[in-house]
C-alpha cells in the first residue's frame, strides 16, 4: 500500500493517470488540498485572474486538441463565476471537466451562512453540464471521475461538473486506490439505416450535404461523398473546414447569408451530420428552411434526430464510422451524382455573397484576406463574438477542421482571447491568432497578464468600433434610439504594455501583416489595434 494522501491530492494523481496534462485555476481557502497534489505533479497549472477565464481557456485547450479541457475552482462564487464559459461548452458540445470544491458535507442543507455556501450548488451547475455531482466520500472521487471521461469519450462531449466538499478533500486515502476505468466506445450506425439514406441520395436531384463540429473526424469521407454525389456542402461555424471550403463543392460556412439560405430551401434531400442545425449557425427564426426536403440525420446525441427538423432517415452514430458506411452503400449503388453543374452554381452563389455585402464586410473582408495571405494554412483563429468574425464565416476560409473556432452557439463576449491562450497552450507550435471587438475584449482583458506571464507568441487582433456596434446596428433597424452600446475605450496600447505585453496600431495593410508576422515570432502576446473606418481598410 502506498503512503496516504489527502483525497484533494489523490484526484490530482488520478487526473494524471487520465493523461491531464494542465489545469487552468486560482487556488482559494477551499481548494489547497488540490493544490497541495499540483506541487509535485507533472500537470502544469495556469494561473488566471478570473475564474470565468480559467473555464474559457479549458473550452478553447479542448476546442484546439480534442482532448478534455480541466478547470479548477472554489466553491460558491468561484464556480459561478466560470457557469458563463462552462454554458458555451455546452451549447458547443466540448469536452470541459470543472472540477471544484465545495462545502463542508455537513453543512449542506442546513443555512448555517458558511463561507462560499450556494444551498445546491448541484442543482446550479445541472442544467449546463452532461453530468453535474458531488463526492460525498473519497470512494465517489475515482467513481464520478470515470464517468466525466466516459462522457468525453462515448457521447456528445459535454461538459462535466464534480465537486468534492472540503471535509472529504482532506480525509486520507491510498491513492493507488484511484484508478482508471475503460473507456466505451462510441455508437456505430444501423445497416438498414445506412441504405435507407444512400437510397434518398441516389435518387435524389439536388442534394445537400449539411456538416457541423460532430463530423470533424468525418472530414476526408465526407469530402468523397459530396464527389460522389456531385452535391453542394455547407458548415455550421464548428464545422468549418470539414470539407475543405476550397473545394468547388463548398459553400463554406455562409450558412446564414440569404442567397446560401435560398440555396438550402431548393434541396430535395439534406444529409445533415454532426450539426443540431441551430439558429445560432443560420439566425433563421421561422424554421422553415427545410420544410419540403427529405432530411437525413446522423448525429450521436438520439434527442437531435427528431427533435425541431424531424428525419426522415435518423441515425444515431459517432460521425466517422456512418460516413464511412454511408460511402461504402453509395458506391455499392453505383452513386454516380447528379447530372447538374454543382461546382458552377456554388462558385455564382459565393460570388453572389460577396457582392450583396455592406461597407463594413467589406473592410472585414479586406482585413481577412491579407491575414489568410499571410498565415499558413494550419493556423487556427479563436474568435470573439465580433462583426470581422460573423464576416470571418463567409470571408475567411479553412480547408481543415478545427481551424476556425467562433463559439456561435453561446454566443457570449469574452471568449475570444482566453480561449485563445488554451488553445496555443494545447497547441504550442500551432500559431493562434485571436480576433475581438473592442467592446468583448474588455469582459476578459485581465486574461493578458495570464499570457504575458506564460511568455505566449500570440496576435491579439482588436477590430475597434466603438463599442457595441453590433447592437447599435440592431437598434438603429428597429428604430430603436441607441442606449448603452457606446462609450470610452482605454487606450489598448498603453493597456497592452503596462500588462507586460507588445502593442501596435498599423496604419497600412502591409504595416498590419508585418505586425502579425511579427506577434507569431514574439517571446510574448502582442496586442493589434484595427479601426473600423481607417482610410487603409476601405
Amino acid at each position: 500500500m502506498a503512503q496516504q494522501v489527502t483525497c484533494g491530492e489523490a484526484t490530482i494523481k488520478l487526473l494524471e493517470k487520465y493523461n491531464v496534462d494542465t489545469i487552468f485555476g486560482i487556488p482559494g481557502v477551499h481548494t489547497l488540498d488540490f493544490y497541495r497534489g499540483l506541487d509535485q505533479s507533472p500537470i502544469k497549472h495556469v494561473q488566471t485572474r478570473h475564474e470565468q477565464g480559467a473555464a474559457f481557456m479549458a473550452d478553447g485547450y479542448a476546442r484546439a486538441s480534442g482532448r478534455p479541457g480541466v478547470c479548477l475552482l472554489i466553491s460558491g462564487p468561484g464556480v459561478i463565476n466560470g457557469l458563463t464559459a462552462i454554458g458555451q461548452s455546452w451549447a458547443d458540445s466540448v469536452p470541459v471537466l470543472m472540477l471544484s470544491s465545495t462545502t463542508a458535507s455537513y453543512t449542506h442543507g442546513k443555512g448555517w451562512g458558511v463561507l462560499h455556501e450556494v444551498p445546491d450548488l448541484q442543482a446550479v451547475t445541472d442544467p449546463l453540464t452532461a453530468l453535474s455531482a458531488v463526492a460525498y466520500s473519497p470512494a465517489d472521487v475515482p467513481e464520478l471521475i470515470g464517468q466525466a471521461f466516459s462522457i468525453f469519450a462515448s457521447q456528445r462531449p459535454r461538459p462535466v461538473h464534480i465537486a468534492i466538499p472540503t471535509d472529504v478533500l482532506e480525509m486520507m486515502v491510498d491513492p493507488d486506490s484511484y484508478t482508471t476505468v475503460r473507456m466505451p466506445t462510441r455508437p456505430t450506425p444501423n445497416p438498414d439505416a445506412i441504405a435507407e439514406a444512400a437510397s434518398l441520395l441516389v435518387q435524389a436531384e439536388r442534394p445537400l450535404i449539411m456538416v457541423g463540429g460532430g463530423a470533424k473526424e468525418a472530414a476526408g469521407t465526407l469530402t468523397e461523398i459530396a464527389e460522389t454525389l456531385n452535391a453542394s456542402v455547407v458548415s455550421s461555424a464548428a464545422g468549418k473546414g470539414i470539407v475543405p471550403e476550397s473545394h468547388p463543392l463548398s459553400l463554406g460556412g455562409g450558412i446564414w447569408r440569404q442567397p446560401v439560405l435560398d440555396h438550402i430551401g431548393e434541396a430535395d434531400v439534406i444529409l445533415a451530420i454532426g450539426t443540431e442545425l441551430s439558429e445560432t449557425d443560420s439566425f433563421i427564426e421561422k424554421h422553415e428552411f427545410a420544410a419540403d426536403s427529405k432530411l437525413i440525420r446522423i448525429d450521436i446525441d438520439p434527442s437531435k434526430i427528431n427533435d425541431l427538423y424531424p428525419a426522415e432517415v435518423g441515425i444515431v452514430s459517432d460521425a466517422a464510422p456512418a460516413a464511412e458506411s454511408l460511402l461504402v452503400s453509395l458506391k455499392l449503388l453505383e452513386a454516380t451524382g447528379v447530372k447538374r453543374d454543382t461546382a458552377g452554381i456554388v462558385q455564382a452563389i459565393l460570388k453572389q455573397v460577396m457582392a450583396e455585402t455592406t461597407g463594413n464586410e467589406k473592410q472585414h473582408a479586406k482585413a481577412l484576406d491579407a491575414l489568410r495571405e499571410m498565415l499558413p494554412s494550419n493556423a487556427l483563429i479563436t474568435g470573439d463574438m465580433t462583426q470581422i468574425m460573423y464576416s470571418g464565416m463567409f470571408a475567411f476560409s479553412v480547408d481543415a477542421p478545427g481551424l476556425f473556432h467562433y463559439p456561435a452557439g453561446f454566443c457570449t463576449l469574452g471568449c475570444g482571447l482566453p480561449n485563445g491562450i488554451g488553445a496555443k497552450l494545447a497547441l504550442p507550435k500551432r500559431p493562434v491568432v485571436v480576433l475581438a471587438g473592442d467592446g468583448g475584449f474588455m469582459f476578459t482583458v485581465n486574461d493578458l497578464i495570464t499570457a504575458a506571464e506564460l511568455g505566449l507568441n500570440l496576435p491579439i487582433i482588436i477590430w475597434e468600433n466603438g463599442g457595441l456596434m453590433q447592437i447599435k446596428d440592431d437598434m438603429d433597424m428597429r428604430d430603436i434610439v441607441p442606449v448603452g452600446v457606446q462609450g470610452v475605450n482605454p487606450d489598448f496600447m498603453l493597456l497592452a504594455q503596462s500588462m507586460g505585453c507588445h502593442a501596435t496600431k498599423p496604419n497600412s495593410m502591409a504595416d498590419f501583416t508585418q505586425a502579425v508576422a511579427d506577434a507569431l515570432n514574439a517571446d510574448r502576446p502582442t496586442v493589434i489595434e484595427l479601426t473600423q473606418g481607417a482610410d487603409w481598410l476601405k
